[in-house]
């Protein structure tokens, strides 16, 4: 056999050995994107804002207060979760649950009055920082910023450039608003932040597409325990202020488990003039057991009441009694697995005209 005859042969057979990989590659890929339930503890990660500030009880918290929080969940025996593992380990079913602390906007009163108590315990959370804001009356500087992102345990996440409501805009100017905030991350830290949080948890399928392709993470404002089948551009978060942070609450949300589901419909959580209220269904894992013991409450026409809620076939349906007529529309569904208690939320951003 000649030299071109040999080379020719071995030519095709490398070809059929990348189709091949090829081939298999794309089938576990299509397996890996198959949702399965798994016995999964999560991750439960809580949103804070701002710390005496007491002026703005709906976005605060008293620092004695926080301080009691952090002890309650060491004695529930949680440990906190690194950030930083987020992308190892986002894959990977949870034995034992852990607590991410989160916080929004970057406010002054965090650095002084939070910031010292986490750096002496070394706690674990990530900051999600406006960049417009950074450096004015009641905000940190890119100094404090810099000195907290030096700390091992210690997160930066993108909260977009000037906070403002990204679905009121067009596509070109939310656009823009990230990637400012991006480009402002890259000049200032030399990289742009893994974490995305969603100003005001607001987001269409649209928001999320663009973010989905730019991030490898994203939160919202919805509660939830994070699991393993959770979307990772629709993460939940337990929003803990003066409001909903008193300690009996508070030891309540952190032995939450998560519950799981399939799929959750409409996916496209902006919920236009057209379509309110949405057609909700959510399909759960056959696994799942007890769904007869599911409480959902939902504030459609703008009051919170039990919802309206049927169960066939491992699939919930909320047959909602009005339209949502504030800008954010939520419902929150717990359910008693056999003294386990699981949660899980929604928020809709809602078309008003």
């Amino acid at each position: 056999m000649s030299v071109k005859n040999i080379l020719s042969l071995a030519a095709s057979s490398i070809k059929l050995l990348m189709c091949f990989l090829f081939i298999v590659g794309n089938s576990n890929a299509g397996e890996n994107n198959i949702k399965r339930f798994y016995d999964d503890s999560g991750i439960l990660s809580l949103m804070y804002h701002r710390f005496e500030e007491n002026k703005y009880p709906s976005t605060n918290i008293k620092i004695d207060v926080f301080v009691e929080q952090i002890e309650i969940i060491k004695k529930s025996g949680y440990t906190f979760f690194n950030p930083g593992n987020f992308e190892k380990n986002f894959t990977i079913p949870k034995k034992e649950k852990k607590i991410l602390l989160t916080i929004d906007d970057a406010f002054l009163s965090f650095y002084q009055n939070a910031w010292p108590y986490l750096k002496k315990n070394k706690i674990p959370f990530i900051l999600f920082v406006s960049t417009e804001p950074v450096g004015k009356k009641g905000y940190m500087t890119w100094k404090q910023i810099k000195e907290i992102e030096n700390e091992p345990f210690a997160f930066i996440g993108n909260h977009a450039h000037t906070h403002e409501y990204l679905i009121d805009m067009k596509k070109k100017d939310f656009i823009n608003d990230i990637e400012t905030a991006s480009k402002i991350f890259k000049s200032k830290l030399k990289y742009n932040p893994i974490f995305f949080s969603y100003p005001f948890g607001e987001y269409s399928e649209e928001i999320k597409n663009y973010v989905s392709k730019n991030f490898k993470f994203a939160f919202g404002q919805h509660s939830g325990v994070i699991d393993i089948n959770k979307d990772p551009y629709e993460l939940p978060r337990f929003p803990i202020n003066e409001k909903y942070g008193d300690l009996k609450r508070f030891k309540f949300l952190i032995n939450l488990f998560p519950l799981q589901y399939k799929e959750l419909i409409p996916s496209d959580k902006y919920v236009l003039l057209s379509n309110n209220p949405p057609n909700f269904l959510v399909h759960f894992f056959k696994e799942q057991k007890n769904l007869d013991n599911i409480n959902c409450f939902s504030d459609e026409g703008n009051e919170w009441k039990k919802s309206n809620t049927s169960i066939n076939e491992q699939t919930l349906k909320i047959n909602f009694r009005d339209k949502f007529s504030f800008r954010r529309g939520r419902i929150n569904c717990s359910l008693n697995d056999n003294g386990k208690w699981r949660w899980f939320g929604v928020q809709f951003s809602i078309q008003l005209n």
